[in-house]
Formats: C-alpha cells, sequence, structure tokens
C-alpha cells in the first residue's frame, strides 16, 4: 500500500483498479505543474505541461495534414480526423513509448474536458453566424430536398439496421442504437459543405446555393433528431422520463426565443453609435454559452445543445460580429482539432475483429447512402434538373463532418455504440466526405450559356440595348464613386442598366460566414446595425446593400442585385469569372487597389486587392473597367452641375471600348465630354495626302478601324454642343505627358484605354518603363499616380480579347466596324506572296489599290 500511495503522488492520474471495461482515476492535486527539470522530475508526468503538448502536437500534425490534402482539395475536417487516428491507438499509439509518455490514458480526461469546451463555443458561434431568417426563405424545393435527404436514409438505415440488429447491436440499447444510426446516416454537414462548395467553384451557382440552402434545414433537423436520440438513450430513463426531457427542452428553446432573445435585442439597442461592443457585454454573453450549457445537460440533452441555441438568438450585427472576432480564431484553430483529436484516438482499427459486423455496418452505411442519393435525384427530376446536376447534388448532401463526429461521440459516450461500431463508422464516414469533392468535380459539368452571348463589350453592343454590369465591392467606401459612375453612364428606361452589385469579402478560414455567400435580391429587413469598429462584413452588407437599394428607388432606368461572395483573394477571380459568365455581363468594373488620403496621396489598401484585379483583367470573359476614386463621389453630389469627362483616344481595342463607354455617357444632360485624339505627326501628315496609299498590316489595319471609330461617333454627335472633339500631334512621351498636363483642370473623369495599341506605342513607348501600376496601362498609370497635379478620377478601360495571345489591347474588335473578312495576317500573307509587288508604302497617281491586295487608303 505504501509503494502503491508513493505511486499516485509521482503522476496526477493514476489507474488504481478496473471492473471490466471502467477505469478509476485517483486525481492528485499536487500534480498539475511541475517544480522543473532540475528537479529530477520529468515534465511528462504533470498535467499542464502534458497537456500542452499535446495540443501542439495535435495542431501540428493537423496543419501538416492539411497542406499534404489540399492539392487532392479536401476539406480541412479530413486532415483533422486523420490527424486523430494516426496520433491514436490505430498508428502511433501502437508505439508503447508513445502511448504511455505522449497520450497516456491517465491524460484523456484533461484533454477531452478541454475539448468538449472547445466544441461548445464552437457550436454557439455556428448558431451566432447562422441566420434563422435564411431558413425561412428557403425555397420549396430546397425544403423538399432536405425532407427527402433526411428522411429516406432515416428510413432505410434504421430498417436495415434493424433486420441486423442481432449481428450489430449485440451489447447496447437496441433502440437507442437504431435511432442514433438513422441520425448519423441523415446528417448533412453545412460547414463542411460550403467548404467544399468554395474550393471546386459551385457555391455562387444555382447547384451551390440549392445545396447550401437543403444542408442548413437538414442541420437543423439533425439537431433536433439528437435532442431526441439523447434523450431516449438513458438506458434507466423511462417513457415518463423521456417525455419530460423533450418538454423540457422545448421550454428551454421557448425560453431562449421569447425572452433571452428580446434581451439581446435591448442589449443591442443600448451600444452607443460609433463604439464597439464593451469587454463587460461579451462576458455577459460568454458566461451564458456555459449557463446554456449547463441547464440543457441537467435537462438530459447534451450541453452542445445548449449553446447552439442560445447562439440562435443572437441578433446579427456589430454583436455577433464582435463575439466571432474575439473567439473565432481561437476556438477553430485551437480547440477544435482536439475535439477531432478525440474522435481519432478514441478510433481503434485494432478493435474490427467481427468481419460480419463491420461488413454488415458498412452495407447500412452505404444503402442509407444510395438512399439520400436516389431521393434527391428524383426530387430533382421533379423538378426538371439534369440528371448529373442530381447526383452532383445527392453526392453533396452526403457530406459528413462535425455534426456526425460530435453524435457518434455522444453515441459512445451513452454507451449506444460500442468501440467498434464506433471506429467502423468514423472511417466510413471519413472516407464517405473524401469522395465528395473527386466524385462532384468529375460528375457535374456546368452548361456554359455562352453561344448567345455576344455582347462582350461595348463596342459590339446596341446603344439602345440594355446594359449588363457586374460592379464589385470591398468596402462601404467604394459605394460612392461606382453609384457615381452609374449615374453618369445614363441609365434611362430607354437604354436601361442592370447592375450586379457583387460584395467582395474574403474567405478566412472560418466555415460557418459561408452562410451570408449569394444572398440575391433580398430586400433585408434586418434592423440597420450601428457603426461600430467590430463591424465586419455582415454589417457592411447592409451598409452597401442599403445604398445600392436607395439609388435603385431614387434613379429611373438602373435595377439592381445585390450579391455576396466570400471567396479567398488567391481564387475569387474564379468567382467574380464565372458569375460574368452566368449572367451575360458586358462591362466589369473594380475599385482600384489604393484610395485617396487626406493629402491628396494615394496609399494601397490590400495587396491582395491587386492581385485580384490582375487576374481578373488576364481571365475576364468581357470587357473590364477599373476605377481610381479621386473624389469622383464628391462631384457627384452636385446633381444640378455639369459633368466634366475627358476621353484620352490613341488608338487600339481598348482607346475604342473606352469610346464606346464615353459614348454612352454623352446622351446624359448634365455629361459635357471632350474627346482628345492624339496623333503622330507622320500620320498627321499622311492624312492631308490623299495620294498616299497603305499596305494594311496589323497596325495600319489597327488605324483603320481607329478611323472608321472615331469618324462614325463624329458623325452621329454633330451639333452636339455637349462633345467636343480635338486632336493633338506628339512625337513621343515627353510631348505626350506634357499636352496632358497642359489640359484644364475641370474635369471630374478620365476615360482611357488600357492598353494603346501599335498606332500609340510611340506616343506612350517612355511611359511603360516607369509604369508603377502594370494593370492601368501607361496612361492610367500616369494619371493614377500620386504625383500628377491634377486629383482627377479615372477610368481604365480593357475591352473583351477573344485571343489573350494578342496581347494587351488587342480583342475583337476587328470584327466591328465593317473590317475585311480576312484577319491582317492574312491580308500581309497574301500580299507577300505575290512577287510583283513590294512591301513599301507606294506614292503616285494611283487612282485605287492594285487588285492582287488589300489596301487601306489614309485618310478621312
Amino acid at each position: 500500500m505504501a509503494t502503491k500511495s508513493r505511486n499516485i503522488t509521482m503522476t496526477p492520474f493514476k489507474n488504481v483498479t478496473r471492473a471490466g471495461n471502467n477505469m478509476v482515476i485517483c486525481y492528485s492535486p499536487t500534480m498539475i505543474t511541475t517544480s522543473g527539470i532540475w528537479q529530477g522530475v520529468n515534465p511528462l508526468e504533470f498535467a499542464l505541461p502534458l497537456f500542452i503538448l499535446q495540443t501542439v502536437v495535435i495542431v501540428l500534425t493537423t496543419r501538416l495534414l492539411v497542406l499534404f490534402l489540399k492539392p487532392f482539395r479536401q476539406p480541412r475536417v479530413i486532415a483533422e480526423i486523420v490527424s486523430g487516428i494516426i496520433l491514436g491507438p490505430s498508428v502511433m499509439g501502437r508505439a508503447q513509448k508513445w502511448g504511455e509518455n505522449v497520450f497516456p490514458q491517465r491524460s484523456l480526461l484533461t484533454l477531452e474536458t478541454v475539448a468538449h469546451l472547445g466544441l461548445l463555443y464552437f457550436l454557439f458561434l455556428v448558431g451566432v453566424e447562422m441566420d434563422v431568417v435564411i431558413i425561412r426563405r428557403s425555397g420549396k424545393k430546397a425544403l423538399v430536398i432536405a425532407a427527402a435527404g433526411m428522411a429516406l436514409p432515416f428510413c432505410i438505415g434504421t430498417a436495415t439496421s434493424f433486420v441486423f440488429r442481432h449481428h450489430i447491436a449485440k451489447n447496447v440499447h437496441q433502440a437507442s442504437f437504431l435511432l442514433f444510426l438513422g441520425v448519423a446516416l441523415s446528417v448533412t454537414a453545412f460547414p463542411v459543405l460550403a467548404r467544399i462548395l468554395a474550393e471546386i467553384k459551385l457555391l455562387n451557382s444555382e447547384l451551390g446555393r440549392l445545396a447550401m440552402s437543403s444542408a442548413i434545414v437538414n442541420d437543423m433537423c439533425a439537431w433536433i433528431l439528437l435532442a431526441l436520440s439523447i434523450a431516449v438513450s438513458e438506458t434507466h430513463a423511462s417513457v415518463l422520463s423521456s417525455l419530460w426531457v423533450l418538454l423540457a427542452g422545448v421550454v428551454f428553446v421557448l425560453l431562449c426565443f421569447y425572452a433571452v432573445r428580446p434581451a439581446m435585442w435591448w442589449l443591442t439597442r443600448r451600444i452607443p453609435e460609433g463604439e464597439g461592443v464593451s469587454d463587460f457585454h461579451v462576458c455577459l454573453i460568454l458566461t451564458g454559452v456555459m449557463l446554456s450549457g449547463i441547464a440543457t445537460d441537467a435537462i438530459g440533452i447534451h450541453a452542445i445543445f445548449g449553446a447552439f441555441v442560445y447562439g440562435l438568438v443572437i441578433p446579427n450585427g456589430p454583436l455577433g460580429v464582435a463575439l466571432i472576432e474575439k473567439l473565432e480564431d481561437f476556438v477553430t484553430g485551437l480547440l477544435l482539432p482536439l475535439f477531432f483529436a478525440i474522435s481519432g484516438l478514441r478510433t481503434d482499427v485494432g478493435k474490427i475483429q467481427d468481419s460480419i459486423t463491420v461488413g454488415l455496418l458498412i452495407l447500412v452505411f452505404v444503402l442509407a447512402s444510395v438512399g439520400k442519393i436516389m431521393g434527391t435525384i428524383l426530387i430533382a427530376a421533379f423538378y426538371t434538373m439534369p440528371f448529373r446536376e442530381g447526383l452532383a447534388l445527392g453526392f453533396l448532401m452526403n457530406t459528413r463532418g462535425l455534426v456526425e463526429m460530435i453524435i457518434l461521440n455522444i453515441g459512445r459516450d451513452k454507451e449506444v455504440l460500442d468501440d467498434e461500431s464506433f471506429a467502423v463508422l468514423v472511417i466510413v464516414s471519413t472516407l464517405m466526405t473524401a469522395l465528395v469533392t473527386p466524385v462532384v468535380t468529375a460528375v457535374h459539368h456546368p452548361v456554359r450559356r455562352l453561344l448567345g452571348y455576344k455582347r462582350r463589350n461595348l463596342q459590339r453592343s446596341k446603344p439602345d440595348a440594355e446594359l449588363r454590369m457586374l460592379v464589385c465591392v470591398h468596402t462601404t467606401r467604394n459605394v460612392p464613386s461606382i453609384i457615381s459612375l452609374l449615374d453618369l453612364s445614363n441609365p434611362t428606361k430607354r437604354s436601361p442598366i442592370f447592375v450586379y452589385a457583387l460584395h467582395l469579402v474574403e474567405l478566412t478560414g472560418r466555415a460557418s460566414n459561408m452562410l451570408v455567400v449569394h444572398n440575391t435580391a433580398v430586400k433585408h429587413h434586418r434592423r440597420p446595425s450601428s457603426k461600430s469598429s467590430a463591424a465586419g462584413s455582415h454589417a457592411q452588407n447592409d451598409h452597401i446593400f442599403a445604398a445600392f437599394e436607395s439609388y435603385e428607388q431614387h434613379a429611373g432606368g438602373v435595377s439592381i442585385q445585390t450579391l455576396t461572395t466570400v471567396s479567398p483573394y488567391s481564387t475569387m477571380h474564379e468567382d467574380v469569372c464565372l458569375l460574368a459568365e452566368d449572367k451575360h455581363v458586358t462591362l466589369i468594373v473594380l475599385p482600384f487597389h489604393k484610395q485617396q488620403t487626406v493629402d491628396g496621396g494615394m496609399e494601397a489598401i490590400n495587396p491582395a486587392i491587386r492581385t485580384l484585379n490582375e487576374n481578373i483583367l488576364s481571365s475576364s470573359p468581357c470587357s473590364v473597367g477599373v476605377l481610381v476614386d479621386r473624389g469622383l463621389s464628391a462631384s457627384a453630389s452636385r446633381l444640378t452641375a455639369t459633368h466634366h469627362v475627358a476621353l484620352l483616344f490613341f488608338g487600339g481595342p481598348d482607346d475604342r471600348e473606352a469610346l464606346a463607354f464615353a459614348w454612352r455617357m454623352v446622351e446624359n444632360p448634365v455629361v459635357s465630354l471632350t474627346v482628345v485624339r492624339f496623333l503622330p505627326p507622320d500620320e498627321q501628315a499622311a492624312a492631308r495626302d490623299s495620294r498616299v496609299i497603305t499596305i494594311v498590316t496589323d497596325g495600319s489595319h489597327e488605324r483603320q478601324l481607329d478611323d472608321e471609330y472615331v469618324n462614325e461617333f463624329r458623325v452621329k454627335n454633330v451639333g452636339n454642343d455637349s462633345v467636343t472633339y480635338v486632336e493633338k500631334v506628339v512625337g513621343n512621351s515627353e510631348e505626350t505627358v506634357t499636352a496632358i498636363r497642359n489640359m484644364e483642370s475641370i474635369h471630374d473623369l478620365y476615360i482611357v484605354g488600357r492598353g494603346q495599341g501599335e498606332a500609340g506605342g510611340a506616343m506612350t513607348a517612355g511611359l511603360t518603363e516607369w509604369t508603377e501600376c502594370p494593370e492601368l496601362g501607361p496612361i492610367g498609370d500616369l494619371l493614377a499616380s500620386s504625383d500628377f497635379a491634377m486629383m482627377v478620377s479615372v477610368l481604365v478601360v480593357q475591352q473583351y480579347m477573344r485571343d489573350p495571345v494578342a496581347g494587351a489591347g488587342g480583342g475583337e474588335g476587328g470584327v466591328v466596324g465593317g473590317g475585311p473578312d480576312m484577319s491582317s495576317g492574312e491580308q500581309v500573307q497574301q500580299y507577300l506572296n505575290n512577287a510583283n509587288q513590294r512591301l513599301s508604302v507606294v506614292a503616285g497617281t494611283h487612282k485605287g489599290p492594285p487588285a492582287a491586295f488589300n489596301v487601306g487608303w489614309n485618310g478621312r
């Protein structure tokens, strides 16, 4: 006995006796922290150092697996579960030294306690970010799919398990086993689903929105069924006591929604305007999370259910945003991996010995999954969805993850699942979730509706046709300049503008934040959130959408649809381009990555925004405009004043596209447009000599198109006093800069093309090597630079390029304006094949070009 007592004082936890599978652990309060290695003690025999080491090992292993599985586009939950299995008795736990020193049995109590505390606050955050209104707004299709996705696998799973119950549930409560298994088989993990949809770029698609809406409803139903399962799983509970558990749970939910939620609204209204949420209020709410957990645990329902319901009653706005910003990184990055590691540590592959039980469990799981897929396909066919989309949706609804792990762990704690059944279900669920991404990617091929999508640039669009624009907004500061640009674009009933206002929100690793994605055309009826320092994407959404909706109501000829996309900046350009394709957009407007400071300079907001703009410019399916705001919103407030717009035309497809946009502004009665065309000296001299003929090369062909389009613009605007046309002859970049600096400083907006093509190359060649922002082009970069004397807003336009190899400024403008059938390269090749002609400029008294080759007459 003396030896045994001495051993107990040497370790914080010690196995005293064993009764069957149950161990009795003695706790020593003096063995929490070590006195130091210099005292001759092992730090791993003490609770705190051992817990810290375990946390570090779990987090590092999880992060390494996340990096390893990233090329396979697997969600982070797979890495977290697999890391637990690797660290547990299935792999590394087989090494005796590892199991005894790093993850000994005596330390799991502390690890599980902290893991469940992290799980408690994570479910609270999920409830905070989940908008109950979204569930109420879910369409009938989403509700039917969610119902079919739960009912069929639940019935198939429980019915099959009931047939084989004597082989599967040997030593457990059979009724509770069937109920827990049915819930685990029918659930869809919407946080994991949101991550998968974001990574495979389906979040903003019709399929992604439908899957997310159905998963939210499915998840809510799963929590209700989980509460019912826990109530029934009590082996010593009678039917009456189970009924009392359910009634008490209903009372708790009603109390949260009808007592706690009004109190939270009252608390939100007391937050002073312009101030953040106080620490006292945050601490009070976080204490309420634990009180809710205690209440539901005392009722007989798991504590996480109370935390989840408590999170649902937190109002959207600065209060919810403050809680998310203070908790999310710590909870999801540090505490939540501990829970998945516990699930892996509990999963012992060595316990899987009965091949019949394993085979039957896999059969039940497969049948339930097939039932969910088939049910989803049938519902999709009823709503006339393609078979491939229905199949992809069925696999998406089979996404497993956090909720299923919670159900399986609770089932094991309640002794509803034995170790063998638990291990099999964890492994099969992980494999099923890992299959979702590759299967959906292989099955779902979105139909590109681009065959009839011809108006990809402004030059090819009809003047009286509806203009579809996609305007991107990062913060509320971008909104006034975007609205001012829309107002200058002359939206009328005769030439309407349909605007897709897209709020770009960076995805920072939070899974549940995907719930706010793509709220299309929703007239928000939330209470406007106050301006606080904690206001994040939710609060900015309210302000941005309210501003666009207010403009739509007061302006004629404008229809605005507000959307939000949440994605990493590295892949956000794919979301923008796919949305532009899907909506048949003609022009994408992007805010510049710099903003004006008080002293008139330009400072960068976020370097990632610059990369995003460059990616969109290189992969856009339509024309793109980059807006540099330097007071455009302030000038737009003068409703009765004349707005002076200047177009700098050097030549090339981008400049023609810029002229097409400026041409639309001419119809606005409050816009005064000045078109300044820059010409080299040789072209100006040749223009006056009607005897000069020019071989049609790439450069001369572009100049011909420039002449035709500019002449067409001048003819259509003869007698229009609001249009001024000026020609300036410049020989090099120095003369170009001087001519621009000498222009009158009365303009509110400069419109320029990104590339100046062959014609403008000599006039801007010297500016290219000094360009700080190549995405603006040489002229746009000059106008947007901090040392430029005139503080004027700039819109840099790039025309849609059919062939990206053509280089900047090369586009499909060659098919506009009645150009020749052959490309310019074919014309040159045809000319070179004629050995009797010389490749030169021919001067003489020709009445016309030789019949053997095409010649462009350089004259107006």
